[in-house]
């Protein structure tokens, strides 16, 4: 998205009243207690920012970075804001794991970057081009995509476990050791035998995410999580912390944009009732609401 429409849209935000302040760490700049000392009502809406991790030998070496602190690094240099040391896959083999929108983000920027090859894996089947008849319309299907990214070229491998990543004499990450995957008793698993290297100074890890981060919490403001590792909240989005919100992929875990939207506008009808006792606010969707045949 361009970035002038995003300016407009805080432009009309400041004006309707809200107050952005930017660069404060919370836990840091300012502690959770003292915010709900300050503030009758907070929102959590950080989404769902931790990474999932690929904790296999070589994980350590240089040159193997999670997807977002590669594409971060890149947006600001774009912006000309000046990165040090920053992460370029100029001149390099890149391998991007893991099949979603971030790792298609990845494959983009190296190739705009200079990369001398991009190899991105996924360690399922790959999907049909067709809509599988038991996800019909309105069902998001699972189908192979091809994006804008993966027009601008590269390989895309599919029943690819990665199972160690190899080093040259610098601790530098030179190459992917892969095994084709196969499923025992319902687990994807590297099929011994069919182990093979894929060169590579640049591995970008884009796996998806596990739970929104929670450091700053101190333990007495620190809301209960789910199995799955999202903030717990009541069908009035109100967490185990009373007055204290979660909205969007901090509560739900990761999903669409337009969940997040209808979750914000119904956080804040929740909040206005907290508040006010009563709202006019809409409130389009519930907590434990779910896509349709899901």
């Amino acid at each position: 998205m361009e970035k002038s429409h995003i300016e407009s849209r805080l432009r009309q935000m400041q004006e309707e009243g809200t107050r952005f302040r930017a660069g404060v760490e919370i836990g840091k700049d300012i502690s959770w207690t003292d915010l709900r000392a300050r503030y009758d009502a907070i929102v959590v809406a950080t989404g769902s920012t931790v990474p999932r991790d690929l904790a296999i030998p070589g994980r350590d070496l240089d040159g193997v970075h999670y997807a977002m602190e590669y594409l971060v690094e890149s947006n600001h240099a774009v912006a000309g804001d000046g990165v040090q040391n920053q992460i370029t896959a100029e001149g390099k083999h890149v391998i991007v794991i893991g099949g979603g929108d971030t790792g298609a983000d990845c494959i983009g920027t190296a190739h705009r970057q200079g990369a001398l090859s991009v190899t991105n894996l996924a360690i399922g089947v790959q999907p049909g081009e067709d809509r599988p008849d038991h996800q019909p319309w309105p069902m998001m299907p699972t189908i192979f995509e091809v994006q804008s990214a993966h027009e601008e070229g590269g390989e895309r491998h599919y029943l690819a476990s990665t199972v160690e990543f190899l080093s040259n004499d610098a601790g530098e990450v030179r190459a992917l050791r892969v095994a084709e995957t196969e499923y025992v008793d319902g687990r994807r698993v590297p099929k011994s035998g069919t182990e093979r290297e894929i060169p590579a100074d640049l591995v970008l890890i884009a796996m998806g995410f596990t739970g929104p981060e929670q450091d700053s919490f101190t333990e007495d403001t620190h809301p209960q999580v789910t199995d799955r590792g999202s903030f717990r909240r009541d069908e009035s989005y109100e967490s185990t912390v009373p007055g204290v919100f979660v909205a969007g992929d901090a509560g739900r875990g990761q999903s669409l944009i337009v969940w997040a939207i209808a979750e914000g506008r119904a956080a804040a009808a929740s909040v206005d009732r907290f508040l006010m006792g009563e709202t006019v606010l809409p409130a389009p969707v519930r907590p434990s609401d779910v896509a349709i045949g899901l």
